[in-house]
Formats: C-alpha cells, structure tokens, sequence
C-alpha cells in the first residue's frame, strides 16, 4: 500500500474527528457540501487536532495549515460521497482493521472491544465508521488518481544518478513472516506439550505446501498467520546484520529476492521467511533500490495529482462557503447553489440536527 502524502493525512485525520455535541444544541453551519454540511464546530475540532499534531512533533501550526483547515474538511466530504458514487464501502476492510486493534489490544473478542469502547464512553458504532471513512477515502484515490501515475524507467534511473548517496548504508534484508502458533491454554500462552507441536508443524507445513504451489505469501499470511503483522502480509521492514538471531540470520541473508524459508522452529511457534529485498553494503545498484525509487516518484506526483481531482470534483459538486470563511482549494468554475433564505434556514436547522454524532479515537 502506498504511503499517504500529508494531504492524504489531513484527510484521513479528518475521518475520525471526534464530536462531542449535546443533543439541544443546533450547530452553526459554515459550508454545504452537496447534501452534507461542515460545522463551525468541526472546524475547530480539526484545528485542535492539528494543534495537538504539532505540538507532539514539537512544530508551531503555521499560517498555511491553518489556512486549509475548511479546505481539508471539504476534500473529505467529496472523497466520501465519491466512495458512495464508487459502490465503495470498505466493508471487508473494517472488519480487518477492527480485527487487528482487538489483536493489538489483546482482546479475545469483537465484544470484548466494544466493551472497552463503551468503557471509555465512546460509541463503537461511530468509532467503525471513522475507520470506515479513512478507508474508502484511501480507496477512491487509489482508484480514481493513483491508478492514473505512470512511473516510466528513464525517470526512475534520473531519481537513482541524483540520489545515488541517500541509498548508502549497510547490508539489510527486508522478510515477512508468516507464524504459526501453538494452541494456546486458558491464560493465552502457547502450549508446549508435543501433540499442540506436532500439530503446529503440520499446519506450517501445509500453508508452505500452499505457498510453493502458488499461493501469494502476503495473501497467506493474512489468511493463516497468528503474528502481529498478518494484516500487512507478514511484512517485517528491514534488518542489517547482527539484529536478527543467528539462526534467522544465517537463512535469509544467504537467500534471493522472493524465496521462501523451510518451516523454522521458534519460540512463538514455526515460522515461514519470505526475503522482500536484499540490500547490498555501500552504495547498492538501481535495480536493488528500484521499488523505495519508485515509492519516491510515486509519492511527489500523487499529491499534486489529488489536488487536481479534488479541483475537478469541487467544479462538480454543489458547495456553498458561508460569509467569513474560505476554501483554499476552490475553483473558480464552481457552482454555487441557489437557495431562498427561508429554506436555507430550516435545512440548515434540519441538517446540522442529522451532524450530532460523537466519534473517538482509542
């Protein structure tokens, strides 16, 4: 998956803004975006958020950011409805992403999760569709733009001639890991006797068999592993020389690009290696470093381009910026809408009612 640009982030941020309004109050609508509305309240709640960004990061918010504050709000609004036009739902994604928080939080349970939600006073049901929105706002523009930037050699070899020094470094390998654990006892830990082993081994060897007959590694890890990174298809980052065990060492520093481990025995249980790349000592050829290049293009070209799709559904779309306020990322061929100030009054009333919602973060 691609990395998102800091515009993306903004985005997706956007996507789990928390409200924490009282039902008696009616919020003060700044902008109409199509049949959605944005909020005076939504607006400081994503500056805040900002702010509290900022301040971990140890940088002042600057007039810019701050500046784009609505702007990032609308593009949000528009990446959903267009998600909406799409047939995206992001349906199977949710249920993988809350699969791997409850992982993360060590929970037994999908009910177990909603219990510490409801714990925190949080509603799990906002708290989906917060992930939901991030989700699907990742795929209409992995859709609608990334699928659009071409990538051609003689640009990745000029990228490698002018950043041939920043690829310097040690010998590293890049695995995934697919784990096959134990059963475990009544406390969660891994049994030890040898019929649990035995049985084990004789599921590694199976999803091996599986993998050597053409499954995808990344998509056996996600169907069959019990480690952490399953959700990502095992995928462990990089590791130099004497930071892995030596046993684990010995193995995938001696293997190819693409080829998979034998079944190993471990602590946590058998495991599967699979080496993603192989990074010589020094200055290592393009060809070596040809994906992390072509992450680089593909990242300065996608921002730009997203700006340009987010132009183009503004001059789509229907948007109305109440006096005082400003969208930075306006076209100058939109179409305001025509409303009487009687009927705006009472949808605003009627809509800004349909906004209370409170989401949360965990």
């Amino acid at each position: 998956m691609r990395k998102v640009t800091t515009l993306l982030a903004v985005i997706l941020l956007a996507a789990f803004a928390t409200s924490l309004l009282a039902d008696s109050v009616v919020e003060e609508i700044i902008a109409r975006v199509n049949d959605d509305i944005i909020t005076r309240a939504e607006l400081a709640r994503n500056r805040q958020q900002l702010e509290e960004e900022a301040k971990q990061k140890n940088e002042p918010l600057t007039p810019d950011r701050e500046k784009d504050l609505l702007r990032d709000l609308i593009d949000q609004q528009l990446l959903i409805q267009k998600a909406k036009d799409l047939g995206i739902t992001g349906d199977a994604e949710v249920v993988k992403r809350l699969d791997q928080i409850r992982q993360d939080m060590k929970l037994n349970s999908m009910e177990e999760l909603e219990q510490a939600a409801s714990a925190q006073g949080t509603n799990f049901e906002d708290f989906k569709q917060g992930i939901r929105n991030s989700i699907i706002t990742q795929q209409v523009i992995s859709r609608e733009v990334g699928s659009h930037i071409s990538i051609p050699p003689d640009e990745i070899q000029k990228f490698y001639e002018l950043n041939k020094k920043e690829f310097e470094g040690p010998e590293q390998v890049q695995i995934a890991e697919l784990l096959i654990s134990p059963a475990k006892d009544e406390k969660g830990n891994p049994k030890e006797d040898q019929a649990s082993l035995d049985a084990a081994k004789a599921k590694a060897d199976s999803v091996l068999k599986e993998i050597k007959g053409g499954m995808k590694f990344s998509e056996a890890a996600i169907k069959y592993s019990d480690g952490p990174t399953a959700q990502q298809g095992g995928d462990l980052g990089l590791f130099k020389r004497g930071t892995l065990s030596k046993e684990l060492e010995d193995v995938t520093f001696n293997m190819k690009v693409g080829d998979t481990s034998d079944v190993i025995r471990t602590k946590q249980g058998f495991v599967i290696l699979k080496v993603i790349q192989h990074q010589s000592a020094g200055i290592p050829p393009e060809k070596e470093v040809e994906p992390q290049i072509q992450e680089a293009i593909y990242m300065q070209k996608l921002q730009p381009a997203l700006r340009q799709y987010l132009t183009k559904l503004r001059e789509e779309s229907y948007i109305d910026i109440k006096a005082g306020f400003v969208d930075t990322g306006a076209s100058p061929n939109q179409t305001k809408p025509i409303m009487t100030a009687a009927a705006t009054g009472a949808d605003d009333k009627e809509a800004a009612k349909k906004k209370k919602k409170k989401f949360f973060v965990f």
